[in-house]
């Protein structure tokens, strides 16, 4: 298994199942994770997927994921 890491190319990591949400615009312009071996989130641009890939802990996800739901972003988007 190769060593990841914040900023690598999202190609390197051969062992990423990328996945989307079904919100997702026609043009297919969403962010999209994949869980990695060993727990962790890969997240990229699917505008570039060959672009780097931020990697995150199960906690880090949860916790944007959680406030999402709660509106805590909601004046980035209005």
């Amino acid at each position: 298994m190769l060593d990841t890491y914040n900023g690598m190319p999202a190609t390197k990591i051969h062992e990423a199942r990328w996945q989307k949400s079904r919100r997702s615009n026609s043009q297919g312009n969403c962010v999209e994770m994949a869980e990695l071996p060993g727990g962790s989130i890969a997240v990229r641009n699917s505008r570039h997927p060959e672009g780097p890939a931020l990697i995150y802990t199960r906690l880090e996800i949860e916790a944007l994921i959680l406030g999402a739901k709660d509106g805590d972003f909601d004046n980035l988007i209005n």
